[in-house]
C-alpha cells in the first residue's frame, strides 16, 4: 500500500515544532501546529516570522500553517497524512499526547517522534498495535530549514511506511537521512554533545573565552561558524543539558561517561533562565551595544574581544 503525504500536523509549537511546520510549509505542504493553548501556538507562529536565520523562504508562507489546540481541534487530525510529535523531552508528556490523539487519527496516518534521544520503543509503548506499524523516529536538527540531517529509526514501521517517509523527507523536504539504532541520543547527539561538553570543560580548565573557543572550533576546522557556544545557544541550553544527562544516566558502561556530567556554569545559566537564543541570553547575549559574551568566572556578559 502506498501513502501520499499532502497534509501534516506537528504536535508542539516550541522552537523545533514550529520550525518543522515552517519547513513543511516551505515545501508547499499545509500544516496544523498544535499546542496546549492559543498563546503557545501564537508564540510558535511568531517564531516563524521573527527568528534569524529565517525559518521560512517567505513570510507569506505562514498562511499554510493553521494554529490548533488539543482541547478544541483534535478532530482536524482525521485528514492529516503525517503527524510528528515535538513536545517536551519527557516520556510521560509524550505518552499523554499520543494517547490523546489516537482516537482522532485516520487508519493510514503515519506517526513519528522528533525526540532527540529518548527511547523510540519506549515512546511507542502507548500506541495500539495497528499504529506501531506506522511509527518511526524522524529527528530533525535545529534550524531544520538549514541543517540537512534527519536521523530515522524505522524498525517498528512497515516497509511501505518507511519508503513513503524516506521519499518525502529526501525528495520533498530536501533532507539527508542517517539510519540510527534505538540507543541513548542516537548518533549525532551522542557525538556532538560529547564534543560540546569537552569544550565546556576545556574552556574552564584552560581559562579560555567563549569567543576563543568558537574561533578554534568553527570554520578553521571545517565546521559551521556557529562553532560550539553559538550552536549551544541555538539548540537551547536546557536541551543540551537534557541530552547530556540522558547519556550520563543511560550509558553506564561508557568509558567517558563522566564527560557528560553537567558543569556548574551550565547549571547556573539554566537556574537563571538563560537558555540561549530562546530566552535571548545564554553563552552570548544580544544588547543595544552589540553581542556580548559570557565570562565564566563572573557569570556576567562583557564585550567580545576578537580572537586571533
Amino acid at each position: 500500500m502506498s501513502y501520499n503525504i499532502e497534509k501534516v500536523a506537528i504536535l508542539g509549537a516550541g522552537t523545533m515544532g514550529a520550525q518543522i511546520a515552517g519547513h513543511c510549509a516551505n515545501a508547499g505542504i499545509p500544516a496544523l501546529l498544535f499546542d496546549l493553548n492559543d498563546e503557545l501556538v501564537q508564540n510558535g507562529m511568531n517564531v516563524l516570522t521573527s527568528l534569524k536565520p529565517a525559518p521560512l523562504y517567505d513570510k507569506k508562507i505562514v498562511a499554510l500553517i493553521e494554529g490548533c489546540t488539543y482541547e478544541n481541534d483534535l478532530e482536524k487530525l482525521s485528514d492529516v497524512d503525517w503527524i510528528v510529535e515535538a513536545v517536551a523531552e519527557k516520556m510521560e508528556i509524550k505518552h499523554k499526547v499520543f494517547q490523546n490523539i489516537v482516537p482522532h487519527v485516520k487508519d493510514d496516518v503515519i506517526l513519528s517522534t522528533n525526540t532527540s534521544g529518548l527511547s523510540v520503543h519506549g515512546i511507542a509503548e502507548v500506541l495500539p498495535e495497528n499504529l506501531l506499524k506506522r511509527f518511526l523516529l524522524t529527528h530533525f536538527f535545529n534550524p531544520p530549514r538549514y541543517l540537512r540531517l534527519v536521523e530515522i529509526i524505522t524498525d517498528l514501521a512497515d516497509d511501505d511506511v518507511v519508503q513513503t517517509m524516506v521519499s518525502f523527507l529526501e525528495d520533498v523536504l530536501g533532507k539527508g537521512l542517517v539510519y540510527a539504532k534505538d540507543t541513548p541520543n542516537f548518533i549525532a547527539n551522542r557525538i556532538g554533545v560529547y564534543g560540546m561538553m569537552a569544550a565546556l570543560n576545556l574552556t574552564e580548565e584552560m581559562a579560555l573565552t567563549v569567543e576563543e573557543v568558537d574561533k578554534l572550533t568553527g570554520t578553521v576546522v571545517g565546521r559551521p561558524k556557529s562553532a560550539t557556544f553559538r550552536t549551544a545557544d541555538v539548540v537551547g541550553l536546557d536541551i543540551l543539558t537534557h541530552v547530556a544527562n540522558t547519556s550520563y544516566e543511560r550509558c553506564i558502561d561508557d568509558e567517558d561517561r563522566d564527560m557528560f556530567k553537567i558543569p556548574e556554569v551550565l547549571t547556573k545559566l539554566i537556574e537563571d533562565d538563560r537558555l540561549g537564543q530562546k530566552s535571548k541570553a545564554g553563552f552570548y547575549k544580544k544588547t543595544d551595544d552589540g553581542i556580548m559574551s559570557l565570562d565564566f568566572k563572573t557569570m556576567e556578559y562583557k564585550p567580545q574581544k576578537r580572537a586571533s
